[in-house]
């Protein structure tokens, strides 16, 4: 988009082209530099507001719509002497009805998750936006580049904190919040599909050590915790959002790049600027305990209705927090195809407002940490056409050691299969393409000659996270495989996210036996252009790919059916 289509002709500030319309109440793009100023506009200013102004050479200082800084602690309200001048110009708002407490916290990931899926910002390269975004120091937790070279993974958070104007009835007060929604959103590397993992906040894990940076930037160091919700994995004992970044690492094998995290006001919000969102009941709903009247067939939500809908959990399924994560995936497919249509995209007004509200619902690590920086995250994201989107929910069975079930754990197969095909960047979108062209390089990997393992000569190093993985797969190898001309290089000189084997073209005999015993990937394979000399051996660095010794690298190139999955295109009403 060019500087003239932004309303920035002539050097003229964006936000200098944004005036009141009286008979609307809507900030509207001005375009027509000529125009005379909205006396309504000209007139609404309240010391909210006054610093937010931009100066524009061709005339007076002119009011843009407001936008919140949490950096500077201001409050979203307006003086009395601004709802004063604003007068007829202004509609005001309904007082928030009463709440109850225990909504569902999950709200803010979907504006984070909005953001980055639909690619919407434009208006985010804006530096009217910076000021909006909060940040939190991760340490090493993440990745301080925006862009990865593959796969990208993004964690989206819904914190149960209760911030925001209205939002004092929601949630556990004086909680530090806890980890209540998560979307582990996993873009593949040739940006044509993305994968967004829900992990239930009822999952019973492991919480790792984790390091966290201090606000005089020193670091400290917050101990683990066996076999406890999910949801403590943040807020609980200091932790922040690099701890449960480290949490679904730890469940995964997936790394987190980079996090978004919300509060409570972001489904108001964001539902609010884009006019509402479509969704379906295949029944009359009527909820008393979360306020939710809906007809059967489609209907439009925004606002505290959408947040109705997405706290109501007795109303579908079997009313349990499982079920609820399905509504909420429906949900967001729906908004995506809402914000990617053209009503939406082709609106100055609107765009305006989606930004303005995204990036004030933001909290992110210093790695996206400014406007730009998200725009260009935004940009890379929304080339994922959204049919390629999917949404699956983690595989879980009911907790065993428990009497009364309140808590889950990963299903014993079907969860590792996922894993393993998102860790192998596998599109749940494209398995039988993937899985064909998977097949084939194999097959062609390992045509031809095969030495016998007594002849295979491998030196291995450790490039991954396991501990004495190196010395383990020579040990495997020598005793289970017969390569006794295996040896032990101990650790890689750096980590590397996926295993490689270093051959000759002499050696591609050996390289073919040790990939069909280790069950590398074709991508694994990397053979120079000399040929060795005498006694030179291969080299194998394992990466984090790399599990165990005797367990294949290779993921598996599909799931179960059972694992229930949905697609961001399709509409599909609620039961």
């Amino acid at each position: 988009m060019d500087a003239q289509s932004r309303g920035r002709a002539d050097d003229i500030d964006p936000a200098d082209q944004w005036v009141l319309n009286p008979h609307t109440g809507n900030y509207e793009l001005r375009l027509d530099q000529s125009a005379g100023e909205s006396p309504v506009a000209a007139r609404t200013t309240t010391a909210e507001d006054s610093g937010r102004r931009a100066e524009s050479p061709d005339g007076p200082r002119r009011e843009v719509p407001a936008q919140r800084s949490r950096r500077s602690g201001q409050k979203d309200g307006r003086g009395p002497e601004a709802s004063a001048a604003g007068g007829a110009g202004r509609r005001k708002r309904k007082a928030p009805k009463a709440r109850r407490k225990k909504a569902l916290m999950w709200t803010g990931g979907v504006t984070a998750f909005v953001v980055v899926a639909a690619g919407v910002g434009a208006y985010v390269l804006y530096e009217r936006f910076n000021g909006n975004i909060s940040t939190i120091d991760i340490g090493d937790a993440g990745n301080n580049d925006v862009l990865s070279d593959g796969p990208m993974n993004i964690l989206i958070i819904g914190t149960d904190k209760r911030t925001g104007k209205g939002n004092e009835g929601y949630g556990d007060k004086g909680s530090e919040g806890h980890a209540d929604t998560n979307i582990l959103f996993h873009v593949s590397e040739d940006r044509t599909n993305a994968t967004a993992l829900s992990i239930p906040r009822d999952l019973m894990t492991d919480i790792p050590d984790c390091e966290t940076v201090q606000p005089d930037g020193s670091t400290k160091t917050i101990p683990g915790t066996p076999r406890v919700r999910f949801n403590v994995s943040l807020g609980q004992e200091g932790r922040n959002p690099g701890c449960t970044m480290q949490t679904v690492e730890a469940i995964t094998g997936v790394k987190p790049d980079h996090f978004m995290m919300v509060d409570f006001n972001a489904v108001k919000e964001l539902t609010t600027a884009v006019g509402g969102v479509k969704v379906c009941m295949a029944k009359p709903i009527n909820d008393p305990k979360s306020h939710l009247e809906l007809p059967q067939g489609e209907s439009t939500v925004a606002g505290e209705d959408a947040l109705a809908l997405l706290r109501t959990r007795h109303s579908f399924g079997n009313e349990s927090d499982l079920d609820r994560i399905k509504v909420q995936q429906q949900f967001l497919g729906s908004m995506i195809r809402e914000m990617k249509s053209s009503d939406t995209l082709t609106n100055p007004t609107k765009l305006f407002k989606l930004a303005d509200a995204a990036t004030n619902a933001l909290t992110v690590d210093q790695g996206i940490g400014s406007a730009k920086k998200l725009m260009t995250l935004a940009q890379e994201i929304g080339k994922v056409d959204t049919k390629n989107i999917t949404f699956v929910t983690l595989p879980v069975i009911d907790n065993p050691a428990e009497t009364v079930k309140a808590t889950v754990v990963p299903h014993p197969t079907q969860a590792e299969q996922l894993f393993a095909m998102m860790r192998s960047d596998t599109s749940l979108t494209e398995v039988k393409q993937k899985e064909k062209a998977a097949k084939s390089k194999q097959a062609a990997l390992l045509k031809g000659p095969k030495a016998a393992p007594a002849d295979v000569r491998v030196d291995v190093l450790n490039g991954g996270e396991i501990a004495g993985a190196a010395g383990a797969t020579v040990t495997w190898l020598q005793n289970q495989q017969g390569v006794l001309k295996s040896t032990n290089k101990a650790n890689a000189p750096e980590k590397i996210k996926k295993t490689t084997l270093e051959y000759a073209p002499n050696q591609a005999d050996q390289a073919r036996a040790l990939a069909e015993m280790m069950g590398l990937p074709a991508a694994a394979m990397k053979q120079g252009t000399a040929d060795a000399e005498g006694l030179e051996a291969m080299v194998l660095t394992l990466g984090a790919d790399f599990k165990g010794a005797g367990i294949p690298i290779t993921g598996p190139a599909k799931i179960s059916d059972d694992v229930e999955r949905a697609s961001a295109d399709k509409a599909v009403c609620s039961k």
